[in-house]
This record gives structure tokens, sequence and C-alpha cells, in this order.
């Protein structure tokens, strides 16, 4: 019977070749999308799923008010953290990598390290393949090393006791580890030189400066851990501000907001997290559900598509089903026959699917900067299910559609004017038609928002800009030493070939400022960014001023007591005009004597925070934290420059790390590079929908006309115009265009002005992408009907009416 059923299924293909490949195309192309999303998810959410202290291990993150949302936390809460309940343990790390160059026997290798506490690897436990966990990192002299680094440094894992340098500091192997998965942290290697800031900032309720690891007993208490830390900020910080201020604690909440802290499980925090708060970054998962949602919907269209051209074909096969039951074949055996048909179909689809995905998973990984293989065996098992899921949805209706067919009905030849299945076909066209406006509409919308992004005015230019970080220098650590540094190597930079201006930072256009303090005006409580520079940056990033002047030289109280404020911090202060006021910032009196018009600092889908801009020389340790030099350079003599800059840099600024920069245009254009990626990835998937949705067009608009041969031909005797037979033919498929696109509008509406909603800065959704979409609909649909149709009415009609 098998035998029988196969040689039947390959007498339909031969005779079928084009409609087959059309069919089995579309369906590979839906498995191929659905393949890609779920590689994706799974790559997501492998993050942390080793760690077996996943769900008792949570970040401690805190929202200081103004937008102000951070990981960094306060030394002030050690000697109370003990006596919370449900706290277990907990551990103060740096949470971003620091990349150091580490140094063996005169041999040098850049190694990213993660500075923590000594019981750090309580809360990652890694495996350890030499040492232990415990007692790796017993004092500041210690470090634990990865295999990867280990190997990079010496050659071999078999190095507990060895000792290296890195910035001047010689150090002793005390454990190797290697990491088993992927993970929100994945150091080369981890430190315990931290004991010495903590201490310092011990009694700082107002310094938020480092990452807060806690290990709760019982995840379902964290609510509960959350109120006390937040008790403990009232306490210690609320009741004695406020009192200093002459304020009652209510009032002062009223002006000041209070610390609100919530903890972010590690089990969830790669995908959930509202901060960046490890160094391997967060993933989107806005994008990971579109991605999943918009695969499924094109395997839904595919899976359509399938059926619909089924049951069109199930009419060329109504006689073999007929004479099969005339012969004894039962209702049952005619739908485990077209059941086994659908099964070698989707057979072939999924195959043609991993084709296309090992083919192009290399531009895939490319495009999400990924390394996504097929080889895991939870993969696999979830392509069965998918290919379960297929042969379900694409088989059984064809199967049971094509069994009840009347036998005596389709012997005499009658089946074929019968609307039996008309309707069905005619819906699930239209479907393909609302899923094809749906696609159409969102990448319009989507291609609108980030060209707005991208020719957005940022409020400053960056081009011949080059932006260039730079480590501390051990040999100053006194503030006045480095701001004689800083301006040592300015003058020294301005000497170079082609550099025309150089100025000072504390902060990176597409990031945000490397501090945040925060002061009282009146009523009004301003946690700003805070914007140490060297005089001349505004202008040489050509940022404009609102009012009043911009810090310069001429005015010696520009180094003193003068600062600046942007336009949204003038606001909060509900002044008019704020120049010529006088803050308390931090128990310094300090003179607004400008606003600087506002500017994009972090990226252009986020609020423009408030600012406070001071010369490094203003607050005596602002120059710690000045870390970027900001370069403009001669396009004509841009090669040249550079490579001046960088001998220069090797030789006297930081001769131990590999010279990098980056464009400032180029650097802030990364920030919103994931949704030119979302952009890129809508507009392939509407190429990739609206081919399938042709597919099926193209093959259905081909049987249709097929079966009303007879009638053209019985037209055009008569003496029908062919433009009649044309308008005839294609007026029903534009008719389930428009209610195909009606059934699309409010939902694309919807879904895309929450989509936008997520922007501080956005479009607003105009009627222009729904009206590109159903034109672009009809045209396409035209194309493809009215040159089938136009073909009909050529054929000899005597083919079609010699028998009558």
């Amino acid at each position: 019977m098998i035998k029988n059923w196969i040689k039947i299924f390959l007498y339909q293909v031969k005779h079928n070749k084009f409609f087959t490949a059309l069919n089995m195309l579309g369906l590979s192309l839906g498995i191929a999308g659905l393949v890609f999303a779920i590689l994706y998810w799974n790559d997501e959410h492998e993050y942390n799923a080793w760690n077996p202290e996943n769900e008792h291990v949570y970040q401690v993150i805190n929202d200081l008010g103004n937008q102000m949302v951070t990981q960094q936390n306060v030394s002030a809460l050690r000697p109370y953290l003990k006596d919370v309940p449900n706290v277990e343990d907990y551990c103060y790390l740096n949470c971003h990598y620091r990349q150091e160059m580490a140094e063996v026997n005169g041999k040098k290798e850049p190694i990213k390290m993660i500075n923590a506490q000594g019981n750090f690897f309580s809360f990652f436990p890694f495996h350890f393949i030499a040492g232990n966990g415990k007692s790796a990192l017993p004092d500041d002299s210690s470090a634990a090393l990865s295999t990867v680094a280990a190997e990079k440094l010496f050659g071999t894992t078999d190095v507990v006791g060895k000792q290296f340098v890195y910035a001047k500091h010689t150090v002793i192997v005390r454990a190797v580890y290697e990491i088993q998965g992927k993970s929100s942290l994945e150091p080369e290697m981890v430190i315990n030189t931290l004991e010495a800031d903590l201490k310092k900032e011990e009694s700082e309720w107002g310094n938020f400066g480092f990452g807060l690891l806690l290990k709760l007993k019982d995840p379902a208490g964290a609510h509960k851990v959350e109120k006390a830390i937040e008790q403990l900020y009232y306490e210690y910080k609320t009741k004695p501000w406020a009192k200093e201020e002459g304020m009652s604690t209510e009032d002062f909440e009223k002006v000041n907001g209070k610390t609100i802290v919530s903890l972010e499980q590690l089990k969830t925090a790669r995908l959930h997290s509202v901060v960046e708060g490890y160094a391997q970054g967060k993933g989107s998962y806005q994008f990971l559900i579109i991605m999943a949602g918009l695969s499924v919907l094109i395997l839904v269209l595919s899976v359509v598509n399938y059926v619909n051209l089924a049951t069109a074909n199930a009419i060329k096969r109504a006689k073999e089903v007929g004479l099969r039951k005339v012969l004894g074949a039962s209702k049952a055996n005619i739908v485990r026959q077209f059941i086994f048909e659908s099964v070698l179909m989707t057979i072939g689809a999924v195959v043609l699917a991993l084709v296309i995905v090992e083919l192009t998973l290399p531009f895939y990984n490319n495009f999400l900067n990924k390394t996504l293989t097929l080889s895991t065996s939870q993969f696999y098992l979830q392509l069965t299910a998918i290919f379960v899921v297929v042969v379900v949805m694409a088989g059984i209706f064809p199967s049971v559609y094509v069994s009840n067919f009347e036998t005596l009905n389709v012997l005499k030849g009658n089946f074929s004017r019968s609307k039996s299945g008309v309707w069905l076909r005619n819906g699930m066209l239209i479907m393909q038609f609302a899923i094809a406006s749906f696609f159409i509409i969102g990448s319009y919308v989507v291609y609108q928002q980030v060209n707005f992004m991208s020719t957005k005015d940022l409020g400053f230019k960056g081009e011949q800009v080059i932006e260039v970080r730079f480590k501390r220098p051990e040999s100053a650590p006194d503030p006045k030493q480095l701001l004689s540094v800083y301006s040592t190597n300015k003058q020294e930079l301005l000497k170079i070939k082609g550099v025309k201006q150089v100025s000072l930072g504390s902060f990176s256009f597409g990031q945000y400022a490397n501090t945040t303090s925060g002061y009282t005006y009146k009523n009004s409580r301003i946690q700003a960014q805070d914007i140490a520079m060297d005089f001349g940056l505004l202008e040489m990033m050509h940022i404009k001023m609102a009012s009043g002047r911009t810090l310069s030289d001429k005015y010696a109280s520009d180094t003193i007591s003068s600062i600046l404020v942007n336009e949204v911090a003038a606001k909060m202060m509900k002044e008019k005009n704020p120049v010529g006021k006088q803050i308390d910032w931090n128990g310094h009196h300090l003179k607004i004597v400008g606003v600087v018009k506002d500017f994009h600092i972090s990226s252009p889908q986020t609020t423009i925070p408030p600012m406070t801009f001071f010369h490094p020389k203003t607050i005596d340790w602002l120059p710690l934290v000045v870390d970027r030099y900001f370069i403009k350079v001669d396009p004509d003599n841009m090669e040249d420059a550079i490579a001046g800059i960088e001998k220069f840099w090797m030789q006297k600024i930081d001769p131990e790390n590999p010279f990098k920069y980056d464009f400032v245009d180029k650097g802030f254009a990364r920030t919103y590079e994931s949704y030119v990626k979302q952009r890129n990835m809508f507009s392939l998937l509407n190429i990739v929908v609206i081919v399938i949705a042709l597919f099926g067009l193209f093959a259905l608009a081909s049987y249709s006309i097929q079966r009303r041969m007879k009638e053209i031909a019985i037209r055009q005797t008569l003496g029908a115009d062919t433009n009649v037979l044309l308008r005839e033919l294609s007026k029903q498929y534009v008719v389930f265009c428009l209610i195909g696109f009606i059934i699309a509008f409010v939902p694309a509406w919807l879904l895309l002005d929450k989509w936008l909603d997520t922007f501080a800065f956005r479009i607003q959704v105009s009627v222009l992408p729904f009206i590109t979409a159903f034109v672009l609909l009809v045209v396409l649909t035209l194309i493809v009907v009215l040159s089938r149709a136009y073909a009909a009415t050529r054929v000899n009609v005597l083919k079609y009416l010699k028998y009558e």
C-alpha cells in the first residue's frame, strides 16, 4: 500500500512540477523563518541556565528618580545587609569588564577582568579545574584565571601558584576555572582589590558606585528584601539629609524623591533587565518576541498557502478519488493516503528549509552578532515538533476534504461545477492578503522610525571627531597632577599634523556621563549627569547655547565656581532664565553662566537627561573621572593624523594597551543599531511574505481560471471583448485584497503604535503606510492575475468546445 501511495505521489509531482515546486518552496521558507527564530530564542534563554544559583542570585537596581535607574549601589549598605531577613550572602563587584594588559616573561596579552569580593564564585559557581571558588580570592594579590586566559598567558592550564603582572601589580594565580555555558558574566580573570574602595565609601549614602549581588534563601520573599533596603535608605539617607536641610522627611521626599529598590533575578536578567547590569549585556526581549511572532505568521502564511493549493489541486484528483472509492477504498484509507503525501511534502520542505538555514546562517549570525549552530539536541526536538505541527495543519484538512467527494458526482464530471471548498479557499486567500498587508505596513513604519532617528538633529555634529578612551596614569594619582598631564598631552596632540582641535571629557557620546550628582534648587530636585569638559568642547562639537555664554579660559571664575546646565535641567529648576542663579551643589556654591541647548548624549531613542557642565578644575575630584580625549582631525590629512596620534599615544600616553579610537558619529549610530537591524529584518521578511503570497495567488489564479476555461471559450465565441474578460476574471481578487487589507488595518495600527511608544522620540503613524501597502498589494495582485487571465484568453477555443 505504501509503495502504491509513493507511486501516486511521484506521478502527481511529475505532472505538476511547477506548482509542487512553488508549494514546497513556500512551505520551506515558512519553516526556515521559524527555525531562525527558534535558534535565536534558544540562545537567549541559555544565559545563566547552567548556574544552579540562578533563582537565588539577584542584582540590586536603584531608581534614583528623574529617569536615573542604575545597577550601581552604595558601600554604606554593607554593615546592614546581613541583618536583612532572607539575605543569605552579598557580593560587591564592578559589573563591567576592565581590560588590562597582563604580562608573563615579557609576553603581553589583553585580559578582560572583573573586580569583585572574595565570595564571587558562590554567585557564579564556574567549574574549577584547579583550586576552588572558596579559596580563589583570599586577598588583593590573588587572581583566578579562566582556561582561556591561562592558555593565552602561559600556554597551559597548570598555572596555580604562578605569577604575572598587570597594571604594575604582581598577582599569584590561585585557581583556574572554565565557564560551563552562556553567562551574564564571562570574565577571563577575577581579582579582589575592591575592599579599599568599599571602605573609603562606607559612610557615603549618596555615592552609587558599585554593583551589588544578593543571594536570597527564598526567592518568593524578594519583595520584602526590596522594602527592607528601601527602609535602610530612609533611615540613613533620607532622614539625615532632610534634617540637614531643615525639612520634614515627607517634604524632603516630595522635593528629592526616594530611592526605589528592585531586585532582578539572575535567571531572567538577560531578557528582562531594565539596565545593562552585566558585562555580557542584555538581550532585547521585545526584538525576540517580534521575531518569534513574525516567524509564526510566516509559517501560518506558508501553511495556508499549502492548504489552499492542495484543496484547489484536489479538483484535478476528484476522479481518482471516485475510482478508488468504487474499487473499495474507505474514507479513512483516502485520508491516510493524503496525509502520507503531506508527510512526504513536509519532509521535503524541512530538508529544503535546513539547506536554506545552513547556507544563510553565517549572514544571520553576523546580523545578530551570534554564533548559532544547528547541532543541539534541543533544536532537533523542536524541529520534530515543527514537523508534526505542519503535518497536522497542512495535511488533515485537505485529506478530509478530498475524502468527502461524492463518488457519483465526480465520476459524472459534475464536481468541477460544484462550489464545495471555494469559500474556504477564498477565505484563506484573504488571510494571506491580510498577513501580507500587515508586513508591508509594518515594514514601512519601522523604516520611517529608524530613518527618523538616523536623520534627527542630535544637537551636535561628530564628523571628523574621534573619541579615544584612556586610563588614568598610575604615576599621577593626584587630581592636580592629572590636570597637568592632560594639559601636556593636549598640547602635544595639537602639534600633530592634521589635528585641528583637542578637548577632554568625562562622558561618551552614545552613553552617559561617568558620574551623576543631585542638587536642590528651591523646591526642585535635579539628578543630573556630571559633564566635566575642557574649554572648547562644545564649540568643537557644534553644540549651541540657548542663553548666556559657554565656559571660557577668558574668565578665571570658570575654573572655580561657574557651571552650565542644559535646557532639561533649566526646566526642572522651573526658572525661565536660570543664568546668574546660584545652586548649592554638594556643598559647593556654583553660579550658572549659561544654558546649553539640549543634545542627545546616550541615544536618540531615549529622553535627554538633565546635565551639569563643569571645567574639571571646578570640583577637586572631577579630574579623576575624565577619561576621554575628543580630537578633531582634518579630513584631508586623516590617515596621517590618526597615524601620528597612535604613535604619540603608544609612546607617551598608554604604551601598555592597544590604541583604540572611534569616530563620534559612527559610535553614536551604533546606539540604535539594533533598530536598524529590526528594520532590515522586517524588510527581508516582507519580501519573503510577499513572495509566498504571490506563489499562492499565482497557483490559485491558475487553477481558478483553468476551471473556467470552458466558460471563457463560450464567452469568446459569443464575441466577448478581451478587456471585459480580463476585468471579469480579476475583479474578485481585488475584492479579496481589499477585505484582507481591512482585516489587517486595525491590528497593524495598534501593534505598531505600541512599538513606537517604546521610543522617547517617535513618529506618528500616518495613513501613508496603509495607502502604500494597499496600492502595492493591488498592483502585485493585478500583475499576477491579469498575466494568467490574459494567457487564458489567448488559447484556442476549439480545444474546450469540441466535445460540446
